[in-house]
């Protein structure tokens, strides 16, 4: 459990509050980037940037000539970090009691800048795996002088605390009986396909095992797992979705599969 402080204690709503390390450290894995708040000059800052946790240090990427990284290169930076994720839309009856369902982690510290080589590769590395797995293999490694050129943030997570919002509408008993639909609209994030850059092949070199049947021109290709697999970070532990709609036909509906290579003709 982290220790309750008094940045981190709500003022409204304590009942959603948790600090419990596991859970907060679930979301921040699952989810892909962060609000990084700071100050310059005594005005505020948010930046929008990517993550990725190793231990109990959250990594923060950034720009060798962006203000935060600047700020961070001599005591460090006061930062303020923000991760959300919104899991579904609550409909009430009234407008007063439309809501959402999410889990947001708010982390509180002193950020500083990443100096040593070997640390800041193996970051780089972690962040790229996060966003595929097996990427990293599966791409080039940075040049020096792209590693130059990128800046990275290490926030020890000590002052840490996690607000979430579950369950269906709470209207008043009043308005229970009007006509109104009321209902909560899950939400989740998914791949929308893939967009081949020109230049890129077509179909990877690799192929599996199934491939070049007997008397057919069906070929297997293994395509790289970091295309249709998410990152162990992103493993959910449920596939739901809303109830099936059988296809034309009366073909069996559409399931959750995980990711794997396609067959091509």
């Amino acid at each position: 459990m982290y220790p309750q402080t008094t940045r981190t204690t709500a003022s409204r709503s304590r009942d959603r509050m948790s600090y419990d390390r596991i859970a907060a450290h679930a979301v921040l894995d699952e989810a892909y980037h962060c609000a990084l708040g700071f100050t310059v000059d005594g005005e505020p800052r948010v930046l929008p940037t990517l993550h990725v946790r190793i231990g109990d240090t959250l990594y923060l990427h950034g720009s060798t000539g962006s203000r935060p990284l600047l700020a961070a290169r001599v005591d460090g930076l006061p930062v303020c970090v923000a991760v959300t994720l919104l899991d579904g839309l609550v409909y009430g009856r009234s407008q007063f009691h439309h809501s959402a369902n999410y889990r947001s982690v708010i982390a509180h510290g002193t950020a500083h800048l990443v100096t040593d080589p070997d640390e800041k590769t193996d970051v780089l590395t972690a962040l790229v795996e996060k966003v595929g797995t097996g990427r990293a293999a599966d791409s080039r490694p940075p040049s020096r002088r792209e590693l130059a050129e990128t800046a990275v943030l290490a926030l020890p997570l000590t002052e840490v605390s996690l607000r979430t919002r579950t369950g269906g509408v709470r209207d008043d008993p009043a308005d229970l009986d009007l006509a109104h639909w009321a209902g909560v609209v899950p939400l989740r994030l998914t791949p929308a396909g893939r967009s081949r850059t020109p230049g890129s092949p077509r179909r990877c070199r690799r192929t599996c095992a199934r491939a070049a049947r007997p008397g057919t021109n069906r070929r297997c290709c293994a395509v790289p797992t970091c295309c249709w697999s998410r990152s162990t970070w992103h493993t959910p532990t449920s596939c739901t979705r809303p109830p099936p709609t059988p296809r034309s036909g009366g073909t069996s509906p559409d399931r959750c599969r995980p990711g794997r290579g396609r067959c091509v003709r």
